[in-house]
């Protein structure tokens, strides 16, 4: 099945010429709804890879599949008019070379509308990255704390502290010289994302970096507190929404269980229009 692609208010070139301009907002979704919701307030929307977690229950990003990220890539599609569609390319979709890379990122833009890919990687990715933006593919890089290498990295550490900046600056030049629109800065130390941003030509987008990055981008469901798994540090929690929601199913359970529901406003008599 495929997605015919539709064209947003907002393009890579758009993104990119908000460099040191006005901030980027972005949130990840993963179904319709939500992106109806966050349409009108953010610059782009990212179908993560985070879905793996969040919604299935997975213990980390590597067990996601191209095709749940095509899934959850249409249902967001259908809810967006203004903010750009960005889809995190899943673990091992990429990882083996330009080739397939392309092959991959070529069929989630054809099957979800989406008007860019992102992934995971600074230096030892730079040749794929230059390969895809060649053939006319948008590509947002990601850098600093990579979920898809978490078991090379030893856990969700913070990234680039002391000597190690300077492979995580070198990493995002790396990107960007090799044609990225924009740069994921996650989980680095606020002064290494205010270097990085300083130095490097595209914008920048901070989860778990610095107020200074070109942008910021949160899971939606950390920041509305509907996934209580964990919380990272670099979360604000702007409602609990999750505690609402049970409590409201928690008195939906008590009611049904003291036949209180339905009550006589829920149901139908033999003369009740329908």
């Amino acid at each position: 099945m495929s997605a015919t692609s539709k064209q947003s208010a907002m393009t890579a070139d758009d993104i990119r010429a908000r460099k040191g301009n006005q901030p980027i907002v972005s949130l990840t979704a993963y179904t319709t709804p939500m992106a109806r919701l966050m349409d009108r307030h953010c610059d782009f929307v990212l179908v993560g890879d985070s879905l793996g977690m969040v919604l299935h229950g997975l213990p980390s990003t590597l067990g996601v599949t191209m095709e749940m990220m095509i899934l959850h890539g249409q249902a967001v599609s259908r809810g967006l008019d203004h903010a750009m569609l960005v889809i995190d390319m899943p673990f091992g979709s990429y990882e083996e070379g330009p080739q397939q890379a392309f092959r991959n990122a070529a069929r989630l833009m054809a099957e979800t509308g989406a008007a860019a890919v992102k992934l995971e990687g600074g230096v030892e990715m730079a040749e794929t990255i230059r390969f895809l933006v060649a053939r006319g593919i948008p590509v947002m890089a990601h850098v600093g704390l990579t979920p898809q290498s978490v078991n090379a990295l030893g856990g969700y550490k913070v990234q680039g502290r002391d000597e190690q900046g300077a492979l995580v600056l070198a990493d995002a030049q790396a990107v960007a010289d090799a044609g990225a629109f924009s740069v994921v800065l996650e989980k680095i130390p606020q002064r290494l994302a205010d270097q990085i941003t300083g130095e490097v030509s595209i914008p920048t987008i901070g989860i778990g970096a610095s107020a200074g990055c070109d942008g910021q981008i949160l899971v939606v469901d950390d920041m509305l507190g509907f996934f209580t798994a964990f919380k990272a540090k670099f979360v604000k929690r702007y409602a609990d929404l999750g505690e609402s929601a049970e409590a409201a199913i928690a008195e939906y359970a008590a009611e049904v269980r003291a036949r209180e529901f339905p009550a006589a406003e829920h149901v139908f008599g033999d003369q009740t229009p329908k």
